[in-house]
């Protein structure tokens, strides 16, 4: 089942139940958003997602129109957007692996960087099932502000120095009455990095990561398919400039989903009833790694089979500036 979330003619969120092939949406009944259907199935005894299409029999609509006229919304969203985490990732995929470590080598030829003794390990024990596994590497992106709508701009902002794509699957999680973190599904994502800003220093990967995303447009339910293949591209002017296409999910990952999702939940702090999470689960190309430097105005665009229609939005690049940020005092 893929969901989207739109906005209603009374500019409320609401979801709908959408057919990949006709581009069909039928309206959720009662009108609801994404995050209060799912949690209206989580407090009722013996409901499953997996059998909740008869919950869609209101109004068909057309995602095509709907994207057209701006409505789309990210496909689940928090009503207090501070209650929803989002974080990532890395050194999941064999090409962002090869990738980072060519950004991260320094001058002295290292014979080994921290970078490829992390995917090593990862290799090697990122997959253990009877025990917890390696540790992944783990950031923190933002809170659910930071995730804007399909079709929307990421915004590179003046401190900015260089914007790029992040062809993801972002897996999310609702964490129920009980504190128990409850897999939801999965969607594509965009996790828009600064990666000229951590090419310098890979003890500025932090800082490359505080930018805005964007997942959807569809959220698909359950588990994600273990071999997932789709395209990225960059468009200019209405023309393609860069495109590769990628593969994810659990056959072509280093970790296996379980261990990621033992990692993130093993931290108290992150299995707070009612709370949301975004987790992105890497990326395995880049345009930045082809060099190719995104232009106010490009187009990213990311699409897969499995997801419906693809997630495309555009790139604004603030002017930069050198303004200092001076802190009041009380």
């Amino acid at each position: 089942m893929l969901l989207v979330q739109f906005t209603s003619d009374q500019d409320q969120p609401v979801c709908g139940l959408l057919d990949p092939i006709t581009d069909q949406v039928r309206t959720h009944t009662e009108g609801l958003s994404t995050f209060t259907f799912i949690n209206a199935i989580m407090a009722t005894s013996g409901t499953s997602l997996k059998d909740a299409s008869h919950h869609f029999q209101g109004a068909i609509l057309k995602a095509e129109n709907l994207a057209q006229e701006q409505r789309l919304l990210p496909p689940i969203t928090h009503p207090d957007p501070y209650r929803c985490l989002v974080s990532g990732t890395g050194l999941t995929h064999k090409g962002s692996a090869e990738t980072r470590d060519q950004m991260h080598a320094s001058a002295a030829a290292e014979a080994e960087t921290d970078t490829a003794r992390l995917f090593q390990w990862g290799l090697e024990g990122g997959a253990a099932t009877s025990k917890p596994g390696t540790p992944p590497e783990w950031f923190y992106k933002g809170d659910g502000a930071s995730v804007v709508a399909p079709g929307a701009a990421l915004v590179s902002p003046a401190f900015g120095q260089g914007p790029g794509e992040e062809p993801e699957l972002a897996m999310i999680y609702l964490v129920d009455a009980n504190g128990q973190p409850q897999r939801i599904g999965s969607a594509l994502g965009n996790e828009f990095s600064d990666h000229t800003i951590e090419k310098q220093n890979y003890l500025y990967l932090a800082h490359s990561k505080l930018r805005p995303c964007s997942i959807g447009p569809a959220l698909r339910l359950g588990l994600p398919p273990r071999d997932i293949h789709g395209t990225a591209r960059i468009v200019r002017h209405g023309a393609p400039v860069w495109q590769r296409s990628f593969a994810t999910g659990e056959a072509n990952m280093t970790h296996s989903l379980g261990n990621l999702e033992h990692h993130h939940f093993k931290y108290e702090r992150h299995c707070r009833p009612g709370d949301l999470h975004i987790h992105f689960l890497g990326t395995a190309v880049l345009s930045f790694a082809d060099g190719v430097e995104l232009t106010d105005g490009d187009v990213m665009e990311i699409g897969a089979p499995d997801y419906g229609s693809p997630l495309s939005n555009p790139v604004v690049i603030e002017p930069a500036n050198a303004t200092v940020v001076h802190v009041g005092e009380l």
